[in-house]
């Protein structure tokens, strides 16, 4: 075999200064190098398989080297064969088949220079007995203009197989939790490969796995004592000039704001859409807070479209509107109506799952309210002057709560005065399911009861009331139960006043929530 001794990287040295500035994410960056592999498998599969003896699987490894400053990318595939060299290490230049994951002739070179200045790819091809090694230092090639890189060669089997890129002095080092986020999205991107078990890709040495999301399986909401329902629908839409669409879309059980969405493929690997990227067009999914964008989940693979050259967009031009349209017809038919499905299910599953945040607003909303001092202020009625001020009785602020066991409530307690009466109110949150009223005082204070006054509220957290807002965050929760408890305690004055007129509740309510349960301007 004649000796390589150099590859030509002309034309357009200067545009790997430009490319460090891509708008590049890292697991996008990353999947380029994993393109390559799979490409250079699907290529050579019938060579790779029978060197395999049959059995043949591709293997792609990312390694993190913190303490190095250095990523590694290390694949199984056919490698680099000596009459690709000029092609593979020369910027933009297309592949003769530009068909597969491999099309701009761009991908390696723009993902190793966005991450570092300095990186080597090395080699050997599948029959082919000669290793082979280049290493690029991005700065002094455009300073000196150089057009050739030497190639270090070292003879190895010809049964050997692999291609490692190393990449050093890395701009971006992931860390942390972007390293988890990099596992996540990777396991998104390809998740087709690995579902069909062609591919193992790993980080770190540890394989990635998607996890599938639970269907909902549950009745129709136009007949909710009818049978059981797998809520996922097969898509199929032409959307002419040699376009379409294929797939699936279905409801998430239970729902998950952060990861429910669509997700676009081209060529079986993911172009939008990844982990918590996902698509989610308003036409389909509606307002960030409807129950679509909560639940719906789908697979979409597009055949016919073109991609922008970090693969992580759709180039629609005009075809956006009518997948849509055509898209939103199929799921709202009345044979298999999924989008009303998904606007009406309410499940009880979900408002459990917002429990710890209920819990959490409920210790805040009693630290808060345990805080104040007995003085604060209120309503003078007819000419009366108001009450002076009352000495402090409340006992000590009430010890942050323990995290519960699972039961069937949450509770808090808070002490508070409201005209001129000291009161002990003690909330519940309810989790029993016993069709209970929205809003219960279930120990109602006697008008001779002496100070302080006690007062229990239930709130029923899986009336279906509470259930339509399944993904309701602490800060959420504790607006709801401050009102929830300003009604309570308004009844209670209103009915011990043997008042007939019906704005007094509101008229309590409103003191209650200005003078007891509102932040002053200078708290915030």
């Amino acid at each position: 075999m004649a000796q390589l001794n150099s590859v030509n990287i002309r034309p357009g040295v200067n545009v790997l200064s430009v490319l460090p500035h891509l708008n590049y994410k890292a697991w996008y960056a990353l999947a380029e190098f994993v393109d390559n592999a799979i490409q250079s498998s699907l290529d050579r599969q019938r060579e790779l398989t029978a060197a395999s003896g049959g059995h043949y699987q591709l293997h792609v490894d990312i390694r993190f080297l913190q303490q190095e400053n250095c990523i590694t990318i290390r694949d199984n595939a056919a490698g680099i064969a000596e009459s690709d060299y000029q092609r593979a290490f020369r910027p933009a230049e297309i592949p003769p088949d530009a068909s597969g994951l491999s099309e701009f002739g761009m991908g390696m070179k723009s993902a190793a220079c966005w991450f570092a200045p300095n990186w080597a790819v090395r080699t050997t091809s599948l029959g082919e007995n000669i290793e082979r090694t280049v290493i690029f230092n991005i700065d002094a090639i455009v300073e000196d203009s150089i057009e050739e890189l030497h190639v270090i060669s070292t003879q190895v089997s010809a049964y050997k197989h692999y291609t490692e890129i190393r990449l050093d002095n890395i701009r971006r080092f992931p860390r942390g939790k972007t390293v988890q986020k990099i596992r996540d999205h990777l396991s998104s991107i390809y998740r087709a490969f690995i579902r069909e078990n062609t591919m193992v890709l790993s980080v770190d040495g540890e394989p990635l796995r998607y996890l599938e999301p639970n269907i909902l399986n549950a009745p129709s909401y136009r007949d909710p004592d009818g049978p059981a329902i797998n809520w996922k629908k097969d898509i199929e839409i032409d959307l002419g000039d040699g376009k379409a669409a294929s797939g699936f879309v279905a409801i998430r059980d239970p729902a998950n704001t952060r990861l429910a969405g669509l997700a676009l493929f081209r060529r079986k690997r993911l172009i939008m859409g990844s982990f918590d990227e996902t698509y989610r067009p308003e036409d389909i999914f509606g307002r960030t807070n409807s129950f679509a964008s909560q639940r719906l989940f789908g697979e979409i693979h597009l055949k016919g479209f073109h991609v922008s050259h970090t693969k992580d967009g759709i180039k629609w031009e005009e075809a956006e509107e009518t997948f849509l349209e055509k898209l939103r017809a199929e799921l709202s038919g009345e044979d298999f109506p999924l989008l009303q499905q998904v606007r009406e299910y309410r499940s009880k599953r979900d408002v459990k799952s917002t429990r710890p945040s209920a819990a959490a607003a409920l210790r805040s909303m009693a630290e808060q309210l345990n805080d104040q001092t007995l003085s604060s202020p209120t309503q003078c009625t007819d000419n009366q002057p108001p009450e002076p001020p009352t000495p402090d009785l409340s006992p000590a602020a009430s010890p942050q709560l323990p995290d519960l066991p699972e039961s069937e409530q949450e509770h808090a307690q808070f002490r508070m005065r409201f005209r001129g009466e000291d009161w002990i109110v003690d909330i519940e949150l309810s989790y029993t399911d016993n069709g209970a009223e929205w809003l219960d005082i279930s120990n109602r204070p006697a008008f001779t009861d002496p100070e302080p006054r006690q007062i229990t509220i239930r709130i029923a957290m899986l009336h279906p009331y509470m259930a339509q807002f399944p993904t309701l965050d602490s800060e959420s929760f504790a607006a709801v139960l401050n009102i929830a408890a300003a009604v309570a305690l308004a009844e209670v004055a209103a009915s011990e006043l043997g008042d007939h007129h019906p704005s007094t509740i509101r008229r309590f309510t409103n003191e209650i929530l200005k003078n007891q349960m509102s932040k002053r301007i200078s708290d915030a």
